[in-house]
């Protein structure tokens, strides 16, 4: 048996896609036999140019290699990143050309990888397991203004087909099954939620408090974050008794960044604002344990309904109280799954200073939630997933 992975990120690079991928070849490999083999064909890291981590560009392990393409360097922005992106899908092509599987798995939060996913299974003369981290057209018919629209119509031709050549396509949330009906799927989806990494489990998170309470945002500053429109003016409403500290990095930070200043000139406050790079997750641990409060946030477009936010995995193991701005699917997941975690409308800051005090401050236990979304058990749970498929495969030969 032979898997090709194609994944964007994979460790040490810092994000959901890497922490998921990586999960899944642990248990891959514990589900293989000793003469099966997996390629993993990855970029190089690069989720954040203030974050660089070195790694071989070639690794071989038993039954297992990886290579790792080099991308150009990019600043998280749209053009930029699809231009690295076209190198890399040139490049994979290219190095699976003469290559034969019987499985190509495709990890995409963006309908890049998935597509190349599907191009490689053709090439491979493999079948097709996609799994979809998020909806990227949906997202794009959002956040897409003025001539760049023009490009949707293209974008759901090229997701249609893309959907339509999988054989077994896997999703995070439930919220996606409905738009791969309205997209043409008629396979149904497999739900494999995103989970809680082994760094995060039996770990003690509590710390004492230092001077005002602390509010602790870490991931992406992008779009689809929106925090330039709830903290700055956040900070400014609980100026005295909260602080905010945001770690990450992303295509928006400067534009929190100008509107931390613009709200400080507004209201001639000093905001209690920290802005840190991103940081591997040995330190994060560390801000995660001084934090008081742990906040998720998502912009306020429809397509964010529909999502689960992979923090939220993260952040409920570490017993702190959550503060969420989210709205539809995500918002009942945790309300349904996360004691003591306060839900409010994305960008309302009226909603998040209720919220914030509906919260009560210190450790709330979460067994349960962490023994139902362990990463490593949903992870054995994908790899059964493409290891079924596999012997399809095999028996249509």
């Amino acid at each position: 048996m032979h898997i090709i992975i194609v994944s964007f990120y994979y460790p040490p690079d810092l994000s959901a896609g890497a922490f998921r991928t990586g999960a899944l070849v642990n248990r891959l490999l514990n589900e293989l036999g000793p003469d099966d083999t997996i390629r993993l064909l990855t970029t190089a890291p690069n989720r954040y140019a203030s974050f660089q981590t070195p790694a071989p560009s070639f690794e071989t392990h038993d039954r297992l290699t990886i290579e790792r393409i080099p991308l150009s360097r990019h600043e998280s922005g749209l053009k930029d990143q699809l231009f690295a992106f076209f190198g890399f899908a040139r490049e994979v092509l290219r190095r699976l050309a003469s290559e034969r599987a019987d499985v190509v798995y495709a990890t995409s939060s963006r309908l890049g990888t998935a597509s190349l996913g599907a191009l490689s299974a053709r090439r491979c003369r493999a079948k097709l397991h996609l799994d979809i981290r998020d909806l990227f057209v949906e997202n794009m018919s959002n956040m897409l203004r003025g001539p760049a629209r023009a490009s949707l119509p293209l974008l759901r031709l090229i997701q249609r087909a893309t959907f339509k050549a999988a054989d077994q396509i896997t999703i995070v949330s439930p919220g996606f099954a409905a738009p791969l009906a309205r997209a043409g799927v008629r396979l149904t989806p497999i739900l494999r939620t995103n989970g809680i990494d082994d760094e995060f489990i039996g770990r003690n998170f509590e710390g004492g408090r230092q001077g005002l309470p602390l509010i602790v945002y870490a991931g992406n500053i992008g779009d689809g974050q929106g925090l330039s429109r709830i903290v700055p003016d956040a900070a400014a409403r609980l100026h005295g008794r909260f602080r905010f500290r945001i770690i990450g990095d992303g295509g928006k930070k400067s534009e929190l960044n100008d509107r931390i200043k613009a709200v400080e000139h507004e209201t001639s406050l000093s905001l209690a604002i920290e802005v840190l790079p991103p940081m591997n997750r040995a330190l994060l641990m560390e801000h995660y344990r001084q934090a008081d409060i742990l906040l998720v946030h998502l912009n306020d477009y429809p397509a964010f309904r529909l999502v689960i936010p992979s923090k939220i995995f993260e952040y409920g193991a570490t017993g702190k109280p959550i503060l969420a701005g989210l709205a539809g699917v995500s918002a009942d997941f945790v309300l349904k799954n996360l004691p003591n975690a306060e839900v409010f409308e994305p960008c309302d800051v009226d909603g998040l200073e209720q919220a914030v005090a509906g919260l009560t401050i210190g450790h709330t236990d979460r067994a349960a939630f962490v023994a139902d979304f362990n990463r490593q058990t949903i992870a054995g749970q994908l790899a059964k997933d493409i290891v079924s498929l596999s012997l399809l495969s095999r028996t249509a030969q």
